[in-house]
């Protein structure tokens, strides 16, 4: 196999692999396949036809798809024309959409079905550049293109031939993919990654890990608009693995029946799966009660002293096998990486067999900077550099790194470049870390006010707070949601408002405790949290608040001269409310 210098080479190599990998659709609990001669087909008819709407090198086009063998289909036959894959999130309203179509200049989009395509046709207004929108699944409308009508016929034998001819096309600078991305100001910037960032990154990571051979299933259920997914899969389109797709919500299902040899997910995952086995554990006779029990203690303590005697060869049989059938019984590893990994989930899934793999890479080191390996995994640590990635630690203990997965830029945005990378190639994670004895990186805290949910999806909280204190009623607010499951927020009433509001309403207002717990003065807030939720992507929403009976302050430490809240110094005070929020369950998810 030869290496590959491009995404087109990537594609090439997995399509001449033997034997003959293929691209499984797994959804609803189908098992459509198609065999890598079929998908080289699609793959050369949906160029042909894209190139035939106008499509050519440097063109961006925005795909709006859930995880499914055709998103690959389009973004390999971008990568064969040297266009540029725009991928959304299927989660987004219809303004966030139109922003990164309008920016990006995006001159088609492709839409997966009906209820994507509603959302397009809703931003396309604010799209001066947008020539066509074509609709993969279902009956288009007027003005809308169907996928069958823009794929040009191609035969298998045909195909091969076709793809050969536009691989030379393209170079490994050349831009392969924007993906969008909130910054401390909420606007999203486009992350400019390249041919050359990819394929370095996909061979580096693979290089360190055991991954599954081309007789192997791999099953992607991580957004592909999610930049670890997408790198994982170029991975495994470059080692010729077969690769099965379902969403996320279908992956338990999916687990068993595909029976997969690997996966990725996010922490969230690993955190319901594990919630999951010890509720049931907790069921159950008092017998089975107390076999769970000692079988739990005995992994951990095998775990820990490296040594496995009788007891747990016993519970290996009883217990351990019964979870790693859960996740299909053929697992070699999963990756997690997107946000921190609970230790405790991470040591309880590797004592039973189940080998979670946690790395660190944002979007714009596309993505893998560090991660654990097959041969030696640190729990708590995301793992040393990948070869070729150099990291190091600022004065003020931000991660730095350098090397060629760091992107080319943010697209139309060379002052947010240049504050990213500074002029020694060096890109500022905004992320706090350091290094042990052996090179493996631990992330210690955030620089920046992103917050990262416990699912990987990134909020910029400003603009939220911003919006929340639209209202009269609201003096301040600040969201917490990092490395949770969903966000919360703090509010401090303005006490003015809210005192002539309680009064005209007969609510007593000479005990502020009283009057922010009471039912009516709660039920305004939670009117003004869902007005702002109804703006805002699912998993950005509000899913529970507290009101504080103080204002925030400079002589108190909360706010700096310039008045800007002092994240940290609010959790640290309210800390209680924050952690009673998430205990008290109930707050759905963040999808």
């Amino acid at each position: 196999m030869s290496a590959p210098t491009t995404l087109s080479e990537v594609f090439r190599n997995w399509r001449q692999a033997t034997p003959e990998p293929a691209l499984i659709d797994a959804r609803g609990g189908a098992d459509r396949r198609l065999p890598a001669r079929e998908v080289s087909r699609l793959v050369a008819g949906l160029a042909l036809g894209l190139e035939k709407l106008g499509v050519k090198k440097g063109d961006r086009v925005a795909l709006i798809s859930g995880n499914r063998p055709e998103w690959h289909v389009v973004d390999f036959a971008l990568h064969h024309l040297g266009a540029v894959n725009v991928p959304i999130y299927t989660t987004l309203l219809a303004p966030q959409i139109a922003h990164i179509m309008k920016d990006s200049g995006a001159k088609v989009c492709i839409a997966e079905n009906p209820e994507l395509l509603a959302k397009v046709l809703e931003a396309k207004g604010s799209c001066p550049d947008l020539a066509h929108v074509v609709l993969m699944e279902g009956q288009p409308p007027q003005g809308v293109r169907s996928w069958s009508d823009v794929c040009a016929p191609v035969s298998e034998e045909k195909a091969p031939e076709i793809l050969e001819s536009m691989v030379p096309r393209v170079s490994p600078q050349d831009l392969a993919t924007i993906i969008y991305t909130s910054g401390t100001t909420g606007e999203p910037k486009g992350a400019m990654l390249t041919h050359d960032n990819f394929v370095f990154n996909a061979v580096s990571s693979a290089s360190v890990q055991d991954w599954p051979p081309h007789s192997e299933v791999a099953l992607s259920f991580l957004p592909l608009s999610h930049v670890l997914e997408r790198l994982v899969d170029y991975i495994l389109f470059y080692k010729g693995a077969t690769i099965a797709y379902c969403g996320i919500l279908e992956a338990g299902e999916a687990l068993r029946r595909i029976r997969p040899h690997l996966f990725t997910a996010v922490p969230r995952f690993y955190e319901k799966v594990y919630d999951r086995i010890m509720a049931e554990g907790a069921h159950g006779s008092p017998l089975k009660q107390k076999i769970f029990q000692a079988a739990v203690e005995e992994a951990l303590r095998a775990f820990r002293t490296g040594k496995k005697g009788l007891k747990y060869r016993l519970f290996d049989a009883l217990v351990y096998k019964k979870i790693r059938n859960a996740f299909g019984g053929r697992l070699r590893f999963s990756i997690s990486g997107g946000a921190p990994l609970p230790v405790y989930v991470g040591e309880f899934l590797h004592a039973v067999g189940i080998f979670v793999l946690e790395g660190y890479g944002l979007t714009e080191t596309s993505p893998v900077i560090t991660v654990n390996t097959t041969k030696k995994a640190k729990l708590g640590t995301v793992g040393p550099p990948i070869p070729g990635v150099e990291v190091k630690i600022a004065a003020d203990g931000e991660i730095l790194t350098r090397g060629r997965h760091v992107m080319k830029g943010y697209w139309n945005k060379p002052e947010a470049t240049r504050e990213a990378i500074d002029p020694e190639g060096w890109f500022h994670t905004g992320d706090i870390g350091e290094l042990d004895e052996e090179g493996y990186l631990r992330i210690t805290d955030r620089k920046k006010d992103i917050l990262v949910t416990a699912g990987g999806k990134n909020i910029a909280p400003q603009p939220i707070e911003n919006q929340l204190k639209t209202s009269k009623f609201v003096e301040n607010a600040v969201l917490f949601g990092d490395r949770k499951p969903y966000v919360v927020a703090l509010i401090v009433p303005n006490f003015e408002e809210l005192t002539h509001w309680a009064q005209a309403k007969g609510i007593p207002t000479d005990n502020r405790e009283a009057l922010i717990n009471h039912p009516a003065v709660l039920e305004l807030y939670q009117g003004i949290v869902d007005q702002v939720n109804s703006g805002l992507a699912r998993f950005e929403t509000i899913k529970k608040f507290r009101l504080l009976p103080e204002p925030f302050t400079m002589d108190g430490g909360e706010l700096t001269p310039t008045l800007k809240v002092k994240r940290r110094v609010i959790l640290q005070r309210y800390g209680h409310l924050v952690d009673a929020m998430y205990s008290e369950g109930d707050g759905g998810s963040e999808r």
